[in-house]
């Protein structure tokens, strides 16, 4: 069971004005939206144009989440628009469903 004290992760994509994808990782995906929005945050994403956030997903706790968005960051750009794409209940499950 989840311990209310303790945030629950997200694993967020973003697309920018040029469609360049951004995967992040918070606890507040709204709030960190309106960081990058804002050119706080990652300095990849300053000055990219409007962004657009184009899948999230619970990832459980940060070290989980970390593990996560690691796998996510080496999918190639085709993998990650069919992540998008298929918009799966659980991640884990994608990814492993790839290594079949």
């Amino acid at each position: 069971m989840d311990n209310p004290g303790t945030p629950v992760w997200q694993l967020y994509i973003l697309r920018t004005a040029s469609g360049m994808l951004y995967t992040g990782i918070t606890n507040d995906v709204a709030r960190r939206l309106l960081q990058h929005q804002q050119g706080k945050g990652a300095k990849a994403l300053r000055g990219k144009g409007p962004l657009a956030l184009i899948f999230h997903c619970e990832a459980g706790d940060r070290s989980s989440a970390s593990k996560l968005e690691y796998q996510v960051k080496q999918l190639k750009r085709q993998d990650k628009i069919r992540l998008v794409e298929s918009q799966p209940v659980s991640l884990p499950q994608w990814l492993a469903s790839r290594n079949d």
